[in-house]
């Protein structure tokens, strides 16, 4: 089982990050120069939390992502995937069984 978007969203602001966007889709998140977004439709939260591109070479040797990557119009501070069907914004998508997983991951990312 995995952390619902809005438990993401919590361990996020714990973790200092302030909420700056809020879209149908998603929560963005920032704290300084870093940027993530809470994916809302992330129903069983498989994919609740989407980091930039930039950041799946570290990312990798600390969880495994969901999946390769995930596009969404809403994720308007990422770069814009065009390869696929439609030109959409993207990110790699995580998910996190428990709350002290997220935290150690978000240390080791982004500290």
């Amino acid at each position: 089982m995995y952390l619902r978007p809005d438990e993401v969203a919590r361990v996020l602001e714990k973790a200092g990050f302030e909420m700056d966007a809020v879209t149908p889709k998603t929560y963005g998140y920032r704290r300084g120069d870093n940027y993530v977004y809470v994916n809302r439709e992330a129903r069983m939260g498989r994919t609740a939390l989407i980091i930039h591109p930039t950041l799946k070479e570290k990312s990798q040797h600390i969880a495994e992502p969901a999946s390769e990557m995930k596009t969404c119009d809403h994720y308007t501070q990422f770069p814009i995937y065009l390869a696929g069907e439609h030109p959409d914004h993207y990110g790699i998508p995580y998910g996190f069984s428990s709350r002290a997983a997220l935290e150690r991951y978000l240390e080791r990312l982004f500290d």
